[in-house]
């Protein structure tokens, strides 16, 4: 039973509220299909968005779409439904990674995601310097207990294992400027002046360079011939969490993105700004150190956290896909990579 029509207006709230998830370098790797009938929203996989070499085995392609599923989450509790969410609910169909079922709350529900709607159109990913006033305990509190709610965890080291962290990161990055391969496929995803794509990481998205090369900020242009920021000074003592499960599998990742997001949203709700390292996860011996000595810590992602010292330039908002709803039962494409579109930065967006 349904508390309200699931007509246009609402396929359309939730549909915007999805694609505004964070994704790896942007390329919003997903497709949704709809049953009216049933009020289930299906999210499903987009193979043509895969990052054969930053992403290989799809792990931070689940992350992005955990993180749209908890937006829709999010959306269909602030229009009045309870979502019943099953992950990866068909063993003959590896694509549908998940279905959000839109049924009706029951009276006794005590908790609500949609106190966090609000934070979702505000969400995006800051690749500028932050001030170095360290975020409040309650707050980095209540973004530990965002990401256990969704059956996942979060680390924030003290001074020294950040920097070993963080370590790790410029380590993955040097690799990455050095691998050809890998260079080329974030250059893939760099959206040129003047080109209109609602995929991508256009260049006044991308954030100056660390002057005194502290911060591991990626570099998605390496030596091309564009116009970039003049390098700027990155906090001196940055804040970083990991986000981490128990076990890795597709599930798993699925989980960590809904983790993933709903600390997002979280910081973003009490004024702090977020950017993602993930440049560490490409490489396996770099993602295992990230996990330290703890047995059965399978690391996910790196977040920057902290606030901002203005509006600045650069490293503004990732462009979001436009969500054409589908009419009728069945599966249909609710955003689509045009032609040869472009698409981590996770924005996953690069959770990633």
């Amino acid at each position: 039973m349904q508390t309200r029509e699931l007509d246009a207006a609402a396929v359309h709230a939730l549909l915007a509220a999805a694609v505004a998830a964070p994704s790896i370098h942007n390329t919003q790797p997903w497709r949704f299909g709809l049953d009216p009938d049933s009020g289930t929203v299906q999210v499903r996989a987009d193979r043509r968005r895969q990052l054969s070499m930053a992403d290989p085995l799809r792990r931070a392609q689940h992350m992005s779409v955990g993180a749209v599923v908890f937006n829709l989450r999010v959306a269909a509790e602030h229009l009045g439904w309870a979502p019943v969410v099953r992950l990866r609910p068909a063993a003959d169909d590896p694509d549908l990674l998940a279905t959000v079922q839109l049924s009706c709350p029951t009276v006794d529900r005590q908790s609500s995601l949609s106190d966090l709607y609000d934070a979702v159109e505000r969400r995006h990913t800051s690749r500028m310097p932050f001030t170095g006033r360290p975020v409040p305990d309650p707050v980095v509190t209540e973004m530990i207990g965002a990401a256990r709610a969704e059956g996942a965890h979060l680390d924030v080291p003290d001074i020294m294992g950040t920097r070993r962290l963080l370590h790790l990161t410029e380590a993955a990055e040097t690799r990455n400027a050095a691998d050809p391969a890998s260079t080329g496929e974030m250059r893939t995803w760099v959206t040129p002046p003047g080109e209109r794509t609602p995929y991508g990481i256009p260049l006044s998205a991308l954030g100056p360079r660390d002057a005194f090369g502290r911060m591991p900020v990626r570099d998605f242009t390496g030596v091309l011939p564009v116009p970039r920021l003049p390098a700027v000074r990155f906090e001196r003592h940055a804040q970083v969490a990991l986000l981490w499960t128990s076990h890795d599998r597709p599930e798993d990742w699925l989980r960590a993105g809904q983790a993933l997001e709903r600390v997002l949203l979280t910081a973003t709700r009490c004024g702090v700004r977020t950017s993602m390292l993930h440049q560490a996860m490409e490489w396996p011996d770099l993602r295992a150190a990230m996990g330290g000595t703890r047995r059965r810590c399978c690391p996910h992602l790196l977040i920057r956290f902290g606030y901002g010292s203005g509006s600045g330039s650069g490293g503004g908002r990732a462009p979001r896909a436009s969500a054409r709803p589908v009419s009728g039962p069945g599966f249909g494409v609710a955003s689509r990579r045009p032609g040869q579109g472009r698409d981590q930065g996770h924005d996953q967006g690069r959770a990633h």
